[in-house]
C-alpha cells in the first residue's frame, strides 16, 4: 500500500511556540527535526541553553540528512551546581542570538529552532528586543521554533501556535535520577 502525501496549497512559514513546565519541549522540536528531515527540509537547530553535557540528541542529529546544530550554552544559568557567572552565559546567548540572526537571514532554512531561547529570555541573557526582531526578520516561509519555559506574553502573541507542555508527575520529584534516552 502506498501512503497518500499531502501537499500544501498556500504555503507560509510558521511562528511556533512550545513551553510550559512539563517535559518534552526540546524533544518536540526534535521530533519536528525529524519530520522535516523525512520532507528533505533544511533545518537549523540552536541550542541556547545546552552545550556543556552530552545529550542523545547530540548524536542522533548527525544521523539526519539537512539539519544542522548548534551548542551554543554552558548550561542552565542559575542552577546550583552550574560553575559559569552570568556575564559568561550572556556572553554565550548574545553570540547565539547573533548567530540565529544570521541563520534566520540566510534563507538557507526552511525551519529554525531556537532551542531553550524563552529561559535565556526570562534571565535577561537576552533581550525582548531581541528575540522580536528574529520573528520580525523570519523569511515568509521559514518556520521559526521557539522552546522553553516562561515563553514571554509577546513572544507568545505573536506566534502562530503555542503549546504548553503540562507537568503531572515527573520521575525527578520522585528521587529517581535522569534516565538517558529518556531524559538526555
Amino acid at each position: 500500500m502506498e501512503l497518500q502525501r499531502l501537499e500544501t496549497k498556500e504555503k507560509a512559514g510558521l511562528v511556533v511556540v512550545i513551553t510550559g513546565n512539563g517535559k518534552g519541549k526540546t524533544t518536540s522540536a526534535l521530533g519536528l527535526c525529524l519530520r522535516a528531515a523525512g520532507h528533505g527540509l533544511r533545518v537549523c537547530l540552536i541550542q541556547f541553553m545546552k552545550g556543556d553535557l552530552y545529550a542523545g540528541e547530540i548524536d542522533g542529529l548527525k544521523l539526519l540528512p539537512n539539519v544542522e546544530h548548534h551548542l551554543t550554552g554552558k548550561g542552565f544559568c542559575g542552577i546550583r551546581g552550574n560553575p559559569y557567572p552570568f556575564r559568561e552565559h550572556r556572553a554565550n546567548a548574545q553570540d547565539a542570538i547573533r548567530l540565529a540572526g544570521e541563520k534566520i537571514a540566510s534563507g538557507a532554512f526552511d525551519i529554525v529552532i531556537l532551542d531553550e531561547i524563552n529561559n535565556t529570555l526570562k534571565l535577561k541573557l537576552v533581550d525582548l528586543s531581541q528575540v522580536l526582531g528574529l520573528i520580525d526578520a523570519k523569511p515568509p516561509l521559514t518556520h521559526l521554533v521557539l522552546t522553553g519555559r516562561d515563553a514571554h506574553p509577546e513572544v507568545i502573541r505573536r506566534a502562530h501556535t503555542v503549546t504548553e507542555m503540562l507537568e503531572i508527575k515527573h520521575a525527578f520529584r520522585q528521587g529517581i535520577e535522569p534516565q538517558k534516552g529518556i531524559d538526555y
